[in-house]
């Protein structure tokens, strides 16, 4: 398998992590241009569907197309390509060096809006209607590329700042060409021909900079294309199922657009017949809902230590139902006066309340989505990352058309638009927890993330070594009973643990470490079975190429200092070995834990017990994991691993 760094060195030979932050990429050749590209693209889409769409509300009058229905049909047209064309876009991804589908696809967009820029100018709906549909072609051709490419050209360390940047970049264009959209069709006697020559000139700005993108080669040159969109659109929802975590997140990812489109659905109803605000209301709802979804984005990088941080999305569900919730209270018993703009709207003090929920569950939308899409880009094969994306996108349609329907169908039972909400929130509670009972990683990893940040600072040197693919042993000291937790929140893959068994019984650690699928061990002279169904567990981590963690020492310490290691993780080696494994070795020290909550350092009744004083060493204390260079297996000996670990504990 080729890992996202090697396939990025042909592209842009690059230092792992050379940028300060995610804004640095916009000055690397990498990711400039194609964020540009895809930023025009994303602005042109939604400059012609809004002035479109304005254009039939206000301008003209069509007797087949009354301005009721034509924000629907305008959106119905739209997402059509994603649910017939999806399954081919994926394939011709893989198929294709990315950079040339990116200039096609920009080709193809140039042609469509000279067609648009013509159906302006005359007024012909029925043109611009078609422009609609190829313009979903466009963004369906587009939509696996874009995802596809990242984790390319960036490394598992950029992943979540990159698409932080694409997430963010996406809606400020959605913002801005919505708003040059609306404003550009209003002027008098010029409007149609400056939209018409708007869209052009973007068009041309994203095949110009799209020129400079560096070469992304194919990752399955011999895919035989199957051109029947439905089969296709079946093998690939099935492919993207054969991975549960990965199906599961585009599950996870599909809810949140379910979300979203309730909320973006309703803003003109919402601004008009609950805040009483006229368009320019409707539109400053939107500017905050996009603001708040650039921030949450940018803000996952900052949060996750620049690595693939999926505990942000526990986070992120919650603030989600939370505000959305709290829209419902803060909107339902508004008084009903006159229509008001936005000045008097912005004056009252409670709908200061209404746009703080709005802008909070759009930044924690932002929290939710990034993670997820970069867990899907690390976690899937490259061959056929792109079809990944397309079933995605798949999903993304099938769901948002559920939200239409089932919004429209509340409406139409009575329920009033804050109702809608406060349903959606609920919803929204409930499928969060149902997919994190599912995927209990991503609950593990909150826990990991709450702990390694609110309870202590939790620094750590040497994260480089840990390999972010393939089979590899980590071995590490033990200090406290949460060293594990600890472990997990410093690596960006799941971490399987061979643990002592009576830690499980340990009330809430134990079960969370049930969830992490932690392996219990008893020593060999007390239960010979388990003791031997241990390491049949643990060879058989290995051999799925994931990651195994044990703590040589065999217990807790209870003095501070570095016990022996014993000879488990030769057992293991050898076992693997002996299959043809070859796993390295990579020794870990957890430094400054002794003396905390969780440390066996209180003497109660004669013997050395932990969380008996809970801010014995104060709040949010100092912590860390140093972690050393890999050891190959064939110069495994415990002691040798035990003289590494203690002198990381002394770095």
């Amino acid at each position: 398998m080729t890992t996202p760094a090697a396939a990025a060195t042909p592209m842009a030979p690059h230092e792992a992590n050379a940028h300060a932050n995610q804004f640095a990429l916009l000055k690397q050749r990498r990711f400039a241009p194609f964020f540009w590209t895809q930023f025009a693209g994303a602005a042109n889409d939604n400059l012609f569907k809004f002035a479109f769409t304005v254009m039939v509300t206000y301008q003209l009058q069509l007797s087949w197309m009354p301005p009721a229905m034509a924000g629907l049909a305008i959106g119905a047209l739209f997402i059509l390509p994603f649910l017939l064309f999806s399954a081919t876009a994926g394939q011709l991804t893989d198929k294709f060096d990315k950079t040339k589908m990116i200039r096609f696809v920009k080709n193809l967009e140039i042609a469509i809006m000279l067609i648009a820029a013509w159906g302006f100018v005359t007024a012909n709906a029925v043109v611009l209607l078609g422009c609609v549909f190829l313009m979903g072609l466009h963004s369906t051709l587009f939509g696996p590329v874009k995802f596809a490419y990242l984790p390319q050209v960036l490394d598992s360390r950029e992943l979540t700042g990159g698409n932080g940047m694409v997430e963010m970049g996406t809606f400020v264009a959605i913002l801005l060409g919505q708003v040059a959209g609306g404003l550009l069709v209003a002027v008098p006697q010029i409007g149609h021909t400056s939209v018409a020559v708007a869209c052009v000139l973007l068009a041309l700005v994203g095949r110009a900079v799209a020129q400079a993108i560096p070469q992304a080669p194919a990752t399955d040159p011999g895919l035989v294309i199957n051109w029947n969109p439905f089969s296709e659109t079946w093998r690939n929802l099935k492919l993207a199922h054969g991975n549960v975590v990965v199906f599961r997140s585009l599950l996870g990812i599909s809810w949140m657009w379910f979300f979203g489109a309730v909320f973006l659905s309703q803003f003109p109803n919402f601004a008009k017949e609950v805040l009483h605000g006229d368009e320019q209301v409707a539109s400053l709802l939107l500017v905050v809902f996009s603001v708040g979804i650039g921030v949450g984005s940018l803000l996952c990088e900052t949060l996750s230590r620049r690595q693939v941080e999926i505990g942000l999305v526990p986070l992120g569900a919650i603030g989600m139902s939370v505000f959305a919730i709290d829209l419902y209270f803060a909107s339902r018993a508004l008084p009903k006066v006159a229509e008001m703009g936005l000045g008097a709207f912005v004056h009252q003090p409670a709908h200061w309340r209404v746009m703080a929920d709005l802008a909070l569950l759009s930044l924690f939308a932002g929290l939710y989505s990034v993670p997820m899409y970069a867990l899907i880009q690390l976690r899937s094969q490259p061959t056929h990352r792109a079809r990944i994306i397309a079933a995605n996108n798949i999903l993304n349609a099938l769901f948002m058309i559920g939200s239409s329907v089932i919004a429209g169908a509340l409406l139409g039972a009575g329920f009033t638009i804050p109702q809608i909400f406060l349903f959606t929130g609920i919803a929204n509670a409930v499928v969060a927890f149902y997919i994190f009972m599912l995927v209990p990683e991503y609950l593990l990893r909150f826990v990991a993330w709450v702990l390694s940040r609110f309870v202590y600072r939790f620094e750590i040197k040497g994260d480089e070594h840990i390999p972010t693919e393939g089979a590899a042993v980590l071995v590490c000291n033990h200090v406290s009973f949460i060293d594990a937790v600890l472990l997990m929140a410093a690596s960006p893959r799941p971490i399987r643990f061979i643990m002592d068994h009576r830690i499980f019984k340990v009330p809430v650690l134990g079960w969370l470490f049930k969830l992490a699928k932690a392996i219990p061990i008893a020593p060999q002279k007390e239960d010979p079975a388990a003791y031997e169904a241990a390491f049949a567990k643990a060879l058989a981590v290995l051999r799925e190429g994931d990651l195994l963690a044990i703590f040589p020492e065999g217990a807790i310490t209870r003095d501070g200092t570095l016990q022996p290691f014993k000879g488990g993780v030769m057992k293991i080696v050898e076992s693997a070995r002996a299959e043809g494994i070859e796993p390295p070795v990579i020794p870990m020290a957890l430094t400054n834990l002794w003396g905390s909550y969780f440390s066996r350092i209180e003497l109660r009744g004669g013997q050395q017990v932990a969380m008996a004083k809970p801010f014995r060493r104060g709040f949010y204390s100092r912590v860390g994991l140093n972690v050393g260079q890999a050891v190959p297996p064939q110069e495994v000996r415990p002691e040798a691993l035990q003289q590494r670990v203690s002198g990381l504990l002394a770095a």
